[in-house]
């Protein structure tokens, strides 16, 4: 909807009609932001942006309506947050070029991509090769957990369970980029904005680093859906006692369960089992699916 706003914006001015669409920032009082979480309002100030009151939002919507642009960014920005985000590569993109000293990028190293670590900082991939190989997957695990805990507000990595669903600890769009692009500047590489569902908890995702950075030490993957299933066994039996999620984890379980059954039912009647259900029996298929029925 903002999008088309703003080209509709961009539309108008070009046949000489006026509008003006205005991207606004956080107000102190009111609006949206009264809805927001103090997690969601401490992402905003680690990414350069922070509350203006209504008086200061007033005095832009008046110096934005004698403006000749046809989109506007009215917001109060905390250009020394947005120096440091830029000289580490993080924070969001297209307020960069409101500071100096912008991130240098590099051709790839490793992986999909690299990006130049911030000066001063040693490479991961240095550190890694410094560390025992036994001690590599520690590593890693230590420094996923230390961003998550950072993007969700923790005060301490410690809480972080690696095994727990990143989704569940509260992930959203929002902080899943943050987090990625955290992680882009913590390890050297271009990592994509879909991290957090292809690897979905801490203790996946460090093994997806390290089979990035150092492929040599990274353990192998399941050779196939059994020798999976028996990993799964051997890790329920070593959280099985005391679990305070058991409840959950037996609900996921039988979900997957679920899934499987349907999966084979539908290899069973044949492909052509999509093309002949009605529009309303796929809706209902996938309201089953997301736990809408």
């Amino acid at each position: 909807a903002n999008t088309f706003l703003d080209a509709l914006a961009h539309h108008r001015h070009t046949q000489g009609h006026p509008a003006t669409s205005l991207a606004w920032g956080l107000w102190d009082e009111g609006g949206m932001g009264d809805r927001l979480s103090e997690t969601d309002l401490a992402r905003l100030r680690r990414s350069g942006i922070v509350p203006m009151p209504p008086e200061e939002a007033l005095r832009m919507l008046d110096t934005a309506l004698g403006s000749d642009e046809a989109v506007l960014y009215p917001a109060r920005l905390d250009l020394n947050v947005l120096r440091g985000l830029a000289a580490s590569g993080t924070g969001p993109e297209p307020l960069h070029g409101l500071v100096p000293g912008g991130p240098a990028r590099r051709p790839a190293t490793a992986g999909a991509g690299a990006t130049r670590p911030a000066a001063g900082v040693v490479p991961l991939a240095e550190r890694l090769a410094a560390t025992p190989e036994e001690a590599r997957a520690g590593l890693l695990l230590d420094l996923v957990r230390e961003h998550v805990a950072g993007v969700l507000g923790h005060s301490s990595p410690d809480r972080i369970d690696p095994d727990r669903g990143l989704l569940d600890l509260g992930f959203d769009s929002l902080t899943a980029v943050e987090f990625r692009n955290r992680l882009n500047a913590a390890v050297g590489l271009r990592l994509p904005t879909t991290l957090v569902f292809d690897h979905p908890t801490s203790g996946a995702l460090a093994r997806h680093l390290l089979g990035e950075l150092a492929p040599a030490a990274a353990p192998a993957d399941p050779a196939g859906p059994l020798e999976a299933i028996e990993q799964l066994d051997a890790l329920l039996r070593r959280h099985a006692a005391g679990a305070p999620d058991s409840a959950e984890i037996t609900q996921r379980l039988h979900h997957v369960l679920q899934s499987w059954h349907g999966l084979t039912a539908s290899v069973a009647a044949g492909e052509d089992g999509l093309d002949s259900a009605t529009d309303d029996e796929l809706f209902d298929a996938l309201d089953k699916e997301l736990g809408l029925s």
